[in-house]
């Protein structure tokens, strides 16, 4: 994702990338961590136009929860790898990128986050 390296305490939230002299943005296991977000949010933005909800598997839930729980993840990282996520897109949307277009991208990521944080809080 783009900028991360910007953000000092983004890039202590990841294991892989504590201590490194890399970029962040070089870093194969970062480049599948924001794939998989991508990809997520991807499927929440088309649950919400669909459904007008993001239903996530329970298993992948659970999964989800109990990893970020134990890398105590908070909620201002949630935040952090947002405005990543968002900045990366938009970047790659170039002109077409608009208002209504980040508005939609936030509040997919914010739900399916969500998601993720209640199930954090079910297995504390």
């Amino acid at each position: 994702m783009a900028n991360f390296s910007e953000k000092d305490e983004a890039k202590d939230m990841f294991s892989f990338l504590r201590d490194s002299e890399e970029i962040p943005e070089n870093n194969p296991k970062l480049k599948a961590h924001a794939v998989k977000v991508f990809k997520m949010t991807c499927e929440s933005a088309i649950q919400l136009r669909e459904k007008g909800e993001v239903v996530v598997a329970d298993t992948t839930l659970k999964h989800l929860g109990n990893v970020h729980l134990k890398k105590g993840v908070l909620d201002p990282h949630f935040e952090v790898v947002k405005e990543a996520l968002l900045r990366t897109i938009k970047e790659a949307m170039g002109e077409k990128w608009s208002e209504d277009m980040s508005n939609a991208w936030a509040k997919a990521y914010d739900e399916l986050g969500a998601a993720i944080k209640k199930e954090m809080k079910e297995v504390e």
